[in-house]
This record gives structure tokens, sequence and C-alpha cells, in this order.
């Protein structure tokens, strides 16, 4: 099973930017295809305009040049008629010369009457095209050729300048995309800029003052807007707890005095001096609660020297005296000072007190034993186990484990242990164990790095 920790979150801004980027580039890339679609449409329809009238001339011309032509055959067939257009060639083939026409023009014989395309290659290997009109009476075959050599060539000319004019025109819509995409995308920057920049402030500056009425304005108002109502929020929840800080301490600061004077008398007989001790230990861990609790409400980092070892050993020498007649066993392994922690001993208490409570909680025989790493602490225990279902949703909070039927809490332990982390840039990782049982691990980042370590 894969291992549990803390999920990590991207650097601020980094999503905004990549975001910004996508947006720029879909705005340009809608300008090429605009320019690209539509320009490539109009070519399309010139070019099939122009070859539409074109063809409709000629073919009108070689009808009327055939007619005449025929016409003119009948006024004296002794001779053949000139033509009145250049670039045209006449036939006629008379009824004894059919066949002969089989064997001198075989494209031509089989054409029935009408306007016909024909092309192919000469002797001297030039291509040629021409379009060849047939009239067919019993009598008398007539054809028309109408060399469309030139007009074929100037077509192709003018197909590649329509394709340069392609694009040309895509080229242009490209940098008037890169200029409007720029022009758009300027104030929406502008705003996130500013965004960013106020970020790590308590009462971050007003944006719309700096952007025009317009809907970028609008949505600097309704940054405003929820700006401040997330910092009177945010104030007021940093208001309650250090309401409720200063006033849970003042009474645990009562019964920690209390304690202390009666466990100054030395007429207490065992019983009552371990209840004592017991209350003491819990208005301890209250306190180490409230602290840590406080620290997370503001979002600050304690400071101090803690020796992971010495409060392993105050939390298992607290353990050792709650588990009563339960057949477990609570080590220590590793020697002291080994790890010492740039934090206040509260949030190490904590941190650490939730990952022991737990293997004890869930351990009903065996042992539970502390290991003491070079910058990590190991907490095994020979407990139930890790099921799939709990390992992805152990650090939630409100989740408690499939084996917390018969067992108090709030299933919000595990989530104060992963907060505390992110907070001071630790990790915490539950795997099952080799065997059986759970192992938690708790590694501290080392002094001065404050780099996250999810």
């Amino acid at each position: 099973m894969a291992a549990t920790d803390p999920g990590t979150v991207p650097p601020r801004g980094s999503a905004g930017r990549r975001y910004r980027r996508r947006l720029r580039s879909r705005i340009i890339l809608s300008f090429v295809l605009l320019g690209l679609g539509l320009t490539a449409l109009f070519a399309f329809l010139t070019q099939e305009a122009r070859n539409r009238v074109e063809n409709a001339l000629v073919e009108d011309v070689m009808n009327r040049n055939i007619d005449e032509y025929a016409r003119r055959y009948y006024v004296d067939p002794s001779r053949n008629p000139d033509l009145p257009v250049q670039q045209m060639f006449a036939r006629v083939v008379k009824q004894d010369r059919f066949e002969s026409l089989r064997i001198e023009e075989p494209d031509w014989y089989d054409l029935p009457n009408g306007n016909h395309n024909l092309s192919g290659v000469d002797d001297n290997g030039e291509p040629f095209t021409y379009k060849l009109a047939v009239r067919k009476t019993p009598e008398e075959w007539f054809f028309l050729a109408y060399d469309l050599t030139q007009a074929k060539q100037g077509e192709e000319q003018f197909r590649r300048a329509i394709y340069g004019s392609v694009f040309l025109f895509t080229v242009l819509s490209l940098l008037l995309g890169w200029w409007s995409a720029s022009r758009v995308m300027s104030p929406v920057s502008e705003l996130a800029s500013r965004l960013g920049r106020s970020g790590d402030s308590t009462s971050p500056a007003p944006l719309a003052p700096h952007f025009p009425d317009d809907e970028v304005g609008e949505l600097a108002k309704a940054l405003d807007d929820y700006a401040a109502r997330l910092t009177e929020v945010v104030q007021r929840d940093r208001e309650f707890n250090a309401d409720v800080s200063h006033e849970l301490r003042t009474p645990l600061a009562v019964i920690r005095g209390a304690v202390e004077l009666l466990l100054s008398r030395p007429e207490l007989d065992d019983k009552t001096r371990a209840r004592l001790l017991r209350i003491q230990r819990a208005e301890q861990q209250c306190t180490d609660l409230i602290s840590a609790l406080l620290l997370l409400s503001r979002n600050e980092r304690g400071h101090g020297n803690t020796d992971v070892a010495r409060v392993a050993e105050q939390l298992l020498d607290a353990h050792r005296v709650q588990i009563g007649a339960k057949p477990l066993q609570l080590q220590l392994e590793g020697g002291t000072g080994q790890v010492v922690v740039d934090a206040p001993e509260a949030a190490v208490n904590v941190a650490l007190g939730n990952l022991i409570g737990n293997a004890v909680k869930y351990t009903q025989q065996g042992a539970v034993v502390v290991r003491l790493l070079d910058n990590a602490v190991e907490v095994i225990d020979s407990g139930p186990g890790l099921s799939a279902e709990d390992a992805a949703k152990l650090f939630e909070r409100g989740y408690r484990g499939s084996h917390a039927e018969h067992t108090q809490g709030g299933g919000i332990g595990l989530s104060i242990v992963r907060r505390l982390c992110a907070l001071y840039g630790w990790s915490v990782r539950v795997v099952p164990g080799d065997t059986q049982g759970v192992v938690a691990t708790l590694t501290f980042r080392p002094n001065g790095d404050h780099d996250f370590d999810g």
C-alpha cells in the first residue's frame, strides 16, 4: 500500500500564469484560425467563381463559333471557312472520312455532341490543354478546338497568387491576434500581479481604483469585496482563537497551581497522588494543544529547541500510567539528544502525541515502539493494521478509521498533525507494517531548511 502523505499545494501564482498563457494562446489561435478560414474560403470561392465564369465564357464563344463555322461551310463546302477568333482550330470531317478519323484522332472519334476538355503532351514533351466543341450530323462532323494552354498557365499563376494571399493574411492574422491578445490580457495580467502582491498582506490594498469601469474593473471590484469579507472572517476567527486561548489558559493555570499545591502535601496517599498526576498531565496536554491550535490559527511558526527524545519519553510515561492492565509494552529506541527541532515543545508534543496516542489506542496487546532516527521519529505498533480506505482518508478531518468503533475521539487528531506538518515543513507518513500493525513516521526538516517535504 502506498504511503499516505499530506498533499502539497503548488506555488501561488504558477497555475494562474499557466492559465493566462493558455488564454493568450487561445486568443491568438482564434485569430489565426479565423484569418486562415476566411481567406481560404474566399480563395476557394474566388477560384471556383473564376473557373465557372471562364468556362462559361469559353463554351459560349466556342458554341457560337462552331455554329458560325458550320454555317460558313454550308455556304461553300468546297473551301475551309476562316475562323473569326484566334487560338481556335476548326475541322470538318465528311462521311467518307469518318473511319479515317478513328485512326488520326482516336480521342475525337467517340466524343458526343457538346464541349469537352482534353489534355496531353505533344511530340516535344510540352503539356497542352484545349477545349473541343463537337457537332455531328449524318453527313459531316464539325470539330472546333480552343487552345487553353496559356489560360491554364495563367490559372496556375492565379492559384499561386491566391495561396500566397492566404499565407499572407494568415501571418497578418497571427500578428493581429498577438497584438490583440496582449492588449486584452494586459489588464488581466496587471490584476493578477496586483492580487499576487497583496496576497501576503493582512489588509490588502483595493484593486478597483487601478482599473477602468469595464469587465476587468467589475472583476476587481468583486475581488475587493471578496477580500474584504475574507479579511473580516479571518480577523474575527483570529480574535476568537485569541480570546478562547486566553480564557482557557486562565482556568488551566488555576488547575495547574492547585494540583502543584496538592502534590506538595506529604500526607497524600498513592491513589490520590496518581490521580493528581493524571490531572496534571491532562492539563499539560490541554495547554500544549491550545498553543498548537493558536499557532495554526495565526499561521505563524513558533521557535524553540525541542528535544524530541525527551518529549517522546514523557509521552510514553504518560501512556504507561493510562494503559492499566492492558498487555502492552511501550518502548523507546535510539539515543537521547539525536533530534532537536526548531519548534515549540507544544507543537512537537501535539504532533508526536497524536501518533503515539493512536498507536496505544488501537493496539490491544504487543508493543508500541518509538524509534528515534537521524531526522525523524517512527511509531511502530502491533495493532490491527491499515486498510486501503483508511490509508486514503486517514488525514481527513473528522474521519475515524474502520477499527474505531469502540474508541473515543472526533477524528481530528491526524488532521491537526497534517496542518502542523504543513506549517513547519515537516512530513508525516502512515503505512502498514511489514508483518502487522502500522508504522507512522514523522520527519522533521533540518534547521534552516524551509522547504516542505510532503
